[in-house]
């Protein structure tokens, strides 16, 4: 990929480009800068992926008994309308990755165990953090794998077990139906609860940065201080693609 291709995939991100002429001198140590890098569609994205996801796992604890507090009918509405909204809401964030290049902030990264030694060692002693955020470097090697493995395994295997059992009408006159049927169930629960546990560790995670909401707020507003190259900032001031406070 060449730098042209590579800046012309930032540019696609978010339009139209504005640069904000505000003093914020001191905001960001060093010679980092205080850019947008995420996307209006990256926030929406993020947040209403939560959204939907809290609202399978309240109706689905609702539906399997373990809580009554709404009717089993609605459970099962709401359950099934905020798995259709997420579905669509993966489908299109997977073409809105491919079309703007965003899919590669998810390729493997070097430096996995400097990041699970920090997480479980330096960070309780006060080192800093191993990984540094870039424009095109938005996530460590840790979280990379993470969300992979949630975009690919967890999330396609919760979906589509979901699907079967939602529509076992269709199939439930098939041989072993009675017998594939539990299968499914347990397939589903099993994967609902680990995106579960992805999310309980996510919002752990999230209260590891300079302060316990710093990156709450940075998902807010889709700013926070990085380190861009000559290369990077110099474009970004001459096409005003990205954001930038100062």
């Amino acid at each position: 990929m060449t730098d042209q291709n590579h800046y012309h995939d930032i540019r696609a991100q978010e339009k139209p480009p504005v640069i904000k002429k505000k003093n914020k001198a001191g905001l960001c140590p060093g010679q980092n800068h205080y850019v947008m890098i995420y996307t209006r569609y990256e926030r929406f994205w993020h947040w209403s992926q939560a959204a939907l996801i809290f609202a399978l796992f309240f109706t689905g604890l609702n539906i399997h008994g373990t809580f009554s507090l709404i009717s089993f009918k609605l459970a099962v509405t709401i359950h099934t309308f905020a798995a259709i909204a997420l579905i669509v809401l993966w489908i299109f964030t997977t073409f809105w990755n491919f079309t703007t290049g965003q899919w590669r902030q998810y390729l493997f990264k070097e430096g996995i165990f400097k990041i699970i030694r920090f997480y479980a060692y330096g960070i309780i002693v006060g080192e800093p953090h191993p990984y540094k955020k870039g424009l095109q470097r938005k996530q460590n090697a840790l979280q990379s794998l993470a969300y992979m493995t949630f975009m690919l395994i967890v999330g396609p295997a919760l979906w589509s077990t979901g699907i079967i059992y939602l529509l076992y009408d269709l199939w439930r006159d098939m041989p072993y139906a009675g017998v594939i049927l539990p299968i499914v169930a347990f397939l589903h629960t099993a994967a609902a609860f680990m995106i579960a546990i992805f999310v309980i560790v996510h919002v752990y995670m999230t209260t590891t940065g300079k302060s316990v909401l710093h990156y709450v707020k940075t998902m807010i507003t889709g700013y926070d201080c990085v380190e861009l190259t000559e290369a990077e900032e110099a474009y970004i001031r001459e096409t005003q693609s990205v954001s930038i406070i100062e």
